[in-house]
């Protein structure tokens, strides 16, 4: 089993990101709102206000998505997340990433 997660800049294809998992049998996922480093220095502390006019749009958040899957559903929300996004090196699209989990417990 592997902790499969994604940091989701681009909030506005959060449905489409559910969906997808759905409709491929991944029924289990959690999101909460997360806020990056970046983010948190341009937009809140007034010392970083001169580079905030580089950031176009001046988000207090993302959303981090999260869930338990074995090997073969961690490839498929793979697929999910690049058909919906694209390609993940492009700045400001988020950030995908599964680690290894020594035990599960509560889930069926």
């Amino acid at each position: 089993m592997k902790l499969f997660m994604l940091v989701l800049n681009k909030t506005e294809y959060l449905n489409n990101i559910l969906e997808g998992f759905y409709d491929n049998n991944i029924k289990g996922a959690t999101v909460i709102d997360s806020t990056g480093m970046g983010q948190t220095l341009s937009c809140k502390m007034p010392v970083f206000g001169g580079i905030r006019h580089l950031f176009e749009d001046c988000r207090p958040h993302n959303l981090t998505i999260f869930s338990v899957l074995d090997d073969e559903q961690v490839k498929i929300a793979k697929e999910v997340v690049k058909e919906v996004l694209g390609n993940l090196d492009e700045p400001g699209t988020g950030i995908m990433f599964a680690l290894p989990l020594d035990f599960v417990s509560g889930i069926s």
